[in-house]
């Protein structure tokens, strides 16, 4: 059920694009966008990931809107995630802190495995940013195809880079049991 809350803004906007327009699915997300924060602030599982995704799809949504100009949700993606990577490091260089720690409550590793957990997803989102930024403006396709690519194309390349680190912290958490 989480994990469709956390996606639930992401597949309105996919659901009213491909009926409607840009748009329309800008608009739509920015409220589903509302609707889920108030959902995770009454389940009492509000994080700041998701007030990061809120002002972003609401400043780069509505801009959008204002604009008429679908450059500005374009951007979204990869402002979001060179914010995750900045967190991320910032958390690590001046705080000294691995952030994933406390993301990920009740798993124990050692520090030397988080500081690598967090350079790895650092790095990820950085990639996912360059990414983004690429398919959405230098490849010249049609904004249907980012689209498309922005919602599955992401998302399974996410899947995958989890899994992959999953398999990875599997090595360490046998070790200690």
């Amino acid at each position: 059920m989480s994990l469709l809350i956390d996606f639930f803004p992401l597949l309105l906007f996919f659901v009213v694009f491909k009926v409607y327009d840009i748009f329309a699915a800008t608009a739509v997300a920015i409220a589903a966008s509302v609707i889920q924060i108030a959902y995770l602030y009454w389940r009492r599982k509000l994080g700041a990931v998701h007030w990061l995704s809120l002002a972003v799809i609401a400043i780069f949504g509505g801009a959008t809107l204002l604009l008429h100009d679908e450059a500005f949700i374009k951007w979204k993606p990869s402002v979001l995630y060179i914010a995750f990577a900045l967190v991320l490091a910032i958390g690590k260089l001046i705080w000294r802190r691995d952030l994933l720690r406390h993301v990920m409550k009740g798993i124990e590793l050692p520090d030397r495995v988080w500081g690598g957990l967090t350079w790895a997803w650092t790095g990820f989102f950085v990639f996912l940013a360059i990414l983004n930024w690429l398919v959405a403006f230098h490849l010249g396709i049609p904004t249907e195809t980012w689209v498309t690519f922005k919602v599955w194309g992401i998302l399974a390349i996410i899947l995958l880079f989890a899994l992959g680190q999953g398999l990875v912290l599997a090595r360490y958490l046998q070790q200690e049991s």
